[in-house]
């Protein structure tokens, strides 16, 4: 009896042995369904630059410079120190520095009015006890509670072309230097001009004052007591590339389908890192593109605060690849190269920024982000600036205007 119970449990050993699945042939990878979301974390700002200008005493002058692309404006202000709350600048909308693809350049002293903060009576000039060569402390004269106009205090004052000189040169590329000369030293009242502070813009907006309208507290100071604390905090704070990117494409699988670092860029990569275009991606069978913005109702650009969202299969041994376009640039794109989805057999979730780097296609020669007029938002059409003929690679050159690509997209994954 013992003997035949052996040789069956023996047996059935066998035959459940041969039954076994062979690891190779009949055990299925495990596939699952991920989801991914880009965000657009950053916050937009309502100015492209901001900065100051010093103090400039009657025969010293004082120059600054800045980038700007077609569409931009310069405002800026500094305070006429022999008065109790002038100011010299231009128009209240600024002045445009393209006239279609012509920078300007030149003498832009007769642009420039002399304009009465309204908030301290004015007293007559180089004599007011009241005005800061004179005055006890700051903001020590009387209210006016006015708004801001062109002086028209029936008092005397000397021409600004006698008292001011401002030039405006084109560096090249988007650069611009300003120069104040403070001329009135030849002039009927010698005049220091304060501390002033300068804005980049853009048309329609007013941003240090309006012809009509109460001044601000900043501006109050600066024409009162040339104390340019307030304004420029205020301009400094509003003032910075804002940082929208374009639709993108992605690709799953061992390799990456979308680019290839150290390689020529491909028409389809040129195409989204240059135009924002990802079409040359949608094939289905090898990539994918994400287009549409979260809550849309069609496709669009990732503002701050927009999201996508994409979703596909994958099984252990795959790979997230994706490119969407810096779009204040000429070819730069945010990459995720070759990312394994598996990590010892598990699918990953969470956090995926780190994993990104910010890329230069290779195809376009750099502007200066934000500013260059070959980059989308100020180009004449698509494909427009001159050709690189490089390789796409990590861009490390991006200057110190660009934010680092962790403070402005998030990229997490889920299993779905």
């Amino acid at each position: 009896m013992k003997k035949f119970v052996f040789l069956f449990l023996f047996a059935s050993a066998l035959w459940m042995s041969s039954c076994k699945p062979d690891d190779n042939t009949m055990m299925m990878p495990t596939t699952n369904t991920f989801k991914v979301t880009v965000t657009n974390i950053s916050t937009g700002k309502d100015y492209f630059a901001s900065g100051t200008t010093g103090l400039i005493m009657p025969g010293e002058s004082y120059s600054f410079s800045f980038h700007a692309g077609k569409g931009h404006y310069l405002q800026f202000g500094t305070m006429f120190v022999q008065s109790n709350d002038l100011f010299i600048a231009p128009s209240d909308e600024g002045l445009a520095l393209y006239d279609g693809d012509t920078p300007l350049t030149g003498d832009i002293t007769g642009m420039l009015l002399l304009w009465d903060a309204g908030t301290e009576v004015n007293e007559e000039p180089g004599v007011g006890p009241n005005q800061p060569p004179r005055q006890s402390g700051p903001n020590t004269g009387m209210d006016e509670n006015g708004t801001v106009h062109l002086v028209n205090d029936g008092f005397t004052y000397p021409a600004l072309s006698d008292v001011i000189a401002v030039s405006v040169a084109h560096d090249g590329g988007t650069m611009f230097t300003v120069t104040i000369e403070n001329i009135s030293n030849n002039a009927s009242l010698a005049t220091p001009f304060a501390p002033g502070t300068w804005v980049i813009h853009s048309a329609g907006q007013k941003p240090m004052f309006a012809d009509g309208a109460a001044a601000s507290p900043g501006l109050e100071a600066l024409a009162e007591d040339g104390d340019i604390t307030l304004m420029d905090g205020n301009l400094s704070s509003k003032s910075g590339l804002t940082v929208p990117f374009a639709p993108g494409a992605f690709s799953v699988g061992s390799d990456n389908a979308v680019f290839q670092t150290g390689m020529a860029a491909d028409a389809a990569l040129e195409a989204l890192a240059e135009d924002g275009d990802p079409s040359g991606y949608d094939a289905p069978a090898t990539t994918g593109i994400f287009n549409m913005p979260v809550g849309a109702s069609m496709p669009g650009p990732l503002v701050p605060g927009g999201s996508y969202t994409f979703t596909f299969d994958a099984e252990e041994g795959d790979a997230l690849s994706l490119a969407l376009m810096f779009v204040e640039s000429n070819d730069w794109f945010a990459g995720i190269d070759a990312m394994p989805l598996y990590a010892s057999g598990k699918a990953i979730s969470g956090d995926i920024t780190s994993s990104l780097t910010l890329y230069d296609a290779g195809t376009e020669v750099d502007e200066y982000a934000g500013a260059g007029n070959n980059q989308p938002l100020r180009q004449s059409g698509p494909n427009t600036g001159p050709d690189e003929n490089a390789s796409v690679m990590p861009e490390t050159n991006a200057g110190a205007h660009v934010p680092a690509l962790s403070d402005v997209l998030e990229v997490t994954i889920e299993i779905n």
